[in-house]
């Protein structure tokens, strides 16, 4: 293991993930892949379709696990941690956004982001008002009574990004967030999200296409051939 910071919310160290392996088909997606992300730190993650993103991002999810190397995050080794540990902590530690909002249909904006809370232990009453605040604070509070159908794409991603950050999580992992808008909803909905993200102090992973949009983040990393790049 390299030495690490108590300043680092998110380590990823030596990393390798190979599907199919010592088959002819075999791909080695991720080679050796070591990130840091600083507590505070909005880091962009830039990469061609099918380079792994996706998968580093489930790695560093705890979505998925790599053959060989660790991820430690707020300084614990979850590659060390049983799956019932492991879960606890993707629940309360880490936030996961998708390009697609994955909002489950049948729930209001409000509901959707009540549920991975009271997930978590907290009560009805408290996880209502959270939701409502988060709500508030990307502009679809009006929204809150309102099935995911009933949303535009912009406010169906908002609620996303809001249920995401439900359970006060430390580090927010992002694939494509914006990636399904068209240009200018997806630079309103950035917006809203950095916002929300320099407010409450998250660390951010976030991967995009979009190279105007990872100007604007702290820093930015490009992935080529299954290794990360700065």
């Amino acid at each position: 293991m390299n030495e690490h910071s108590m300043d680092q919310a998110l380590v990823l160290d030596g990393i390798c993930k190979t599907y199919n392996a010592g088959l002819p088909n075999e791909v080695r997606v991720l080679r050796d892949v070591s990130v840091t992300l600083d507590r505070g730190e909005v880091v962009a993650l830039v990469a061609p379709s099918g380079a792994g993103k996706s998968t580093l991002l489930h790695i560093a999810g705890l979505l998925d696990t790599p053959d060989t190397g660790d991820v430690l995050v707020n300084d614990t080794n979850m590659t060390r941690l049983g799956d019932d540990a492991r879960t606890a902590a993707r629940r309360g530690q880490i936030g996961f956004i998708y390009q697609f909002h994955h909002l489950l249909p049948e729930f209001t904006a409000l509901e959707n982001i009540v549920l991975p809370q009271l997930a978590n232990g907290e009560s009805a009453a408290q996880a209502r008002d959270h939701a409502r605040k988060l709500l508030d604070r990307v502009g679809v509070g009006n929204r809150a009574d309102h099935r995911p159908a009933a949303l535009s794409g912009g406010e169906q991603q908002r609620v996303a990004f809001c249920r995401a950050l439900a359970n006060g999580p430390g580090v927010l992992l992002a694939d494509e967030p914006t990636g399904n808008l068209d240009p200018t909803t997806s630079d309103q909905v950035f917006g809203a999200l950095m916002d929300l993200v320099r407010e409450t102090g998250l660390s951010a992973l976030i991967a995009t296409h979009n190279l105007e949009l990872a100007k604007r983040m702290d820093r930015v990393l490009r992935l080529e051939d299954g290794r990360v790049v700065a």
